[in-house]
């Protein structure tokens, strides 16, 4: 998977931000303030996506890829990490860091979901 298509498909939801964690050297998108992905690398120096997802989804995500498996430094119950030298298909990364984004934009109050849709 291509880097910059992945950036675009993270940046592509409404009222997704970007920045980046120094600490961790990573890429990070957030919605209301909250992190839904992350592009880094792991200790080996693979680089990873990293997604909130929904723990029974995850599970059969990490049974049926190797390139998934849970989250790398995260929440290993609600977040994958995804290695980007894999087989995932270019639409299984879209239909996942969609996934993550609306769990994560679900999250947020109702009031902060309606100025995040009326500012698109």
């Amino acid at each position: 998977m291509e880097l910059t298509q992945l950036k675009t498909m993270c940046q592509e939801h409404p009222g997704s931000t970007f920045d980046f964690q120094e600490d961790w050297q990573a890429d990070r998108y957030m919605v209301g303030g909250k992190m839904f992905a992350m592009i880094g690398e792991n200790k080996e120096g693979t680089p990873i996506l990293s997604l909130k997802c929904a723990p029974n989804r995850s599970e059969v995500l990490r049974s049926e890829y190797n390139e998934i498996n849970p989250g790398y430094y995260m929440n290993k119950t609600h977040w994958i990490s995804i290695s980007l030298n894999g087989e995932i298909s270019a639409d299984m990364f879209h239909e996942l860091i969609a996934h993550s984004y609306q769990l994560v934009f679900s999250g947020l109050s109702k009031k902060m979901q309606r100025d995040i849709l009326e500012e698109c």
